[in-house]
């Protein structure tokens, strides 16, 4: 199956998360700013300016937690910022890539030890994966990883899916039911391209963005094993998630880089069989949350 392009001219897509009441929300890494794609195919700036976000979700307060120099919340209605856990440098976090909601709306972030796109002078270093609580309170819940990409859960709840990028493997947990994370083991290993966004379908099939050369997602089923593949003309497919009323639109989003311009970056589509997973509101409070030192 090949995938349908509706709209490029960005410079490195992320973080599409589907709005019932606007459309297909994204951002633009390395030029900036949040993005609405609608059903009629207009796009228009939800947030501009803010580079660096990696991974959104909504929030049932009316907005986005987004990932970047620090995890945040910015409200729909006036753009005003929260900021959840700051970067801190010195301990090895210098920022946030991707990240998930649970079906409480507990919200599970990968952080950065190492920027994979901006110069930082820094080589490169493993991030930890967090929980943020509903009690206002968060926790690392997974060390080393060695680059964060996507997070995905089960169908039943008991798989967390996670890419580790650098490891070229999507990950893979055993949730329990505080919300840790048990019995971490590489899961799916792509035989082309790496690891980077993903999502999940309702027949716990795993949908694999393949970045570096990997030209579309590929699509696992629950016992690991290859299934089917969606091409996309770009190589640098990036990330993924399930839209439309009835969860049944695969949106796929690219980078630019492996094409001829650094604005090649673009968002497809392509028709599904099945329905994706449901991805809840973020419940979290909305304030700052002290992390413990690993």
């Amino acid at each position: 199956m090949k995938a349908l392009r509706l709209t490029q001219g960005y410079g490195l897509i992320e973080g599409p998360v589907w709005d019932h009441s606007q459309g297909l929300l994204f951002s633009d890494v390395i030029h900036g700013g949040v993005y609405c794609l609608d059903q009629d195919g207009l796009t228009s700036v939800v947030f501009e300016h803010r580079r660096g976000i990696g991974g959104m979700c909504l929030h049932e307060s009316g907005g986005l937690v987004i990932s970047g120099r620090n995890l945040a919340f910015k409200a729909f209605a006036d753009g005003a910022t929260t900021t959840l856990i700051d970067q801190d440098p010195d301990h090895g976090r210098v920022g946030f890539n991707d990240l998930t909601t649970d079906p409480a709306g507990r919200i599970y972030a990968g952080s950065l030890g190492s920027s994979p796109v901006f110069e930082d002078g820094l080589e490169p270093r493993s991030g930890h994966l967090y929980l943020l609580d509903l009690d206002g309170q968060a926790r690392v819940v997974s060390e080393d990883i060695r680059l964060t990409n996507g997070l995905g859960f089960s169908p039943n709840g008991k798989y967390l899916y996670h890419s580790d990028s650098r490891r070229g493997a999507v990950l893979r947990y055993t949730v329990e039911q505080d919300g840790s994370l048990s019995d971490r083991h590489s899961f799916i290993e792509p035989e082309r391209g790496i690891p980077d966004g993903l999502v999940v379908s309702t027949d716990g099939r795993i949908w694999v963005a393949l970045a570096d050369g990997g030209h579309g997602v590929a699509v696992y089923a629950a016992n690991g094993e290859l299934t089917d593949f969606i091409e996309i003309d770009d190589p640098m497919c990036t990330s993924v998630c399930f839209g439309g009323d009835d969860l049944k639109d695969l949106y796929i989003v690219s980078g630019s880089h492996g094409s001829s311009s650094d604005r090649a970056g673009g968002v497809f589509r392509a028709r599904t069989e099945v329905a994706g997973m449901p991805v809840a509101k973020a419940r979290i409070p909305l304030g700052h949350y002290a992390i413990p030192q690993v």
